[in-house]
């Protein structure tokens, strides 16, 4: 099945690997996705989607967010995790989403030139995947007339426009982040299935509590999820085969299902240690 007005892009088809990782504590799938980047960047193994989830729910914070922004104690008596990406942008709390990442050499036409001409590749696949889901999202430009405030950092991801993020009735569905290091490129984001997006408010830190009811206010006017707009739930699994499907299509790639190496699980063991579960990373800034 191909969509209207969306083409497969123009590239000779490519084998890449296809990782479907079971549901994940925060720490994990970070440095799950940091291993499979290494390896991949030194050629090991081919390009890789990877498609997962995270348990419990976890708040993960940008690569350059302050830890000033999370309520330490409203997330330790919640029993939820919490994280610092190795990506940019604001938090976001996973829970109830599908998540993928795309990691590939600085060698692959498909995330040739800058971040946001390998961004807007990758979202074709994106979109079209949506589409399969019956969801008719879109990626525009930011208005020739907006401006941020620069008087107020927010602290939510989806609160916070970008160029081309991924809308449906001006609504942000899709936040996605990239991170281009000397071993490759990270391009990694996550679609929310259903579920409550204010929860995120409940566990980062306001002035005061009208500061925290506006901040819920702003995020539900700026983001949606996928049964927001659907009216009833998609499954984890019917999302990420949506996926394999429009990633497959539409940047013609033949998906080869794998698993991580034991190479790549001791090295994600490691910096699980010593990275993404140590607060000297998570507290940094």
């Amino acid at each position: 099945m191909i969509l209207q007005d969306i083409s497969p892009l123009e590239f000779p088809t490519s084998k890449w690997r296809l990782i479907k990782s079971h549901p994940a504590k925060g720490a994990w799938n970070m440095a799950v996705d940091e291993a499979i980047l290494q390896s991949v960047g030194q050629g090991i193994f081919p390009p890789t989607l990877r498609l997962y989830s995270w348990n419990p729910p976890c708040l993960s914070l940008g690569y350059a967010q302050p830890i000033s922004d999370v309520d330490i104690l409203s997330i330790k008596s919640l029993g939820w995790d919490l994280v610092r990406r190795p990506t940019g942008g604001r938090a976001i709390l996973h829970t109830d989403e599908l998540t993928y990442s795309v990691i590939a050499p600085h060698t692959e036409p498909r995330l040739a030139g800058g971040v946001l001409e390998s961004y807007k590749r990758i979202s074709q696949a994106l979109l079209f995947a949506l589409r399969i889901l019956n969801i008719p999202a879109e990626a525009l430009p930011l208005p020739n007339n907006f401006e941020p405030n620069t008087k107020e950092t927010k602290p939510v991801c989806f609160e916070v426009p970008s160029k081309y993020e991924i809308t449906i009735n001006g609504k942000k569905l899709i936040g996605s982040a990239q991170a281009r290091k000397k071993t490759g490129i990270l391009q990694h984001g996550t679609l929310p299935l259903y579920g409550d997006l204010i929860r995120i408010t409940h566990v980062l830190s306001f002035n005061d509590e009208r500061d925290r009811l506006n901040a819920e206010k702003r995020l539900l006017s700026h983001a949606c999820t996928a049964e927001t707009f659907l009216g009833k739930r998609i499954t984890w699994g019917t999302a990420a085969q949506a996926f394999i499907q429009a990633f497959s299509q539409i940047l013609k790639l033949d998906l080869i299902p794998s698993e991580l190496s034991n190479e790549e699980t001791e090295m994600a063991t490691k910096l699980m240690q010593s990275k993404y579960s140590n607060s000297e990373w998570t507290s940094r800034l």
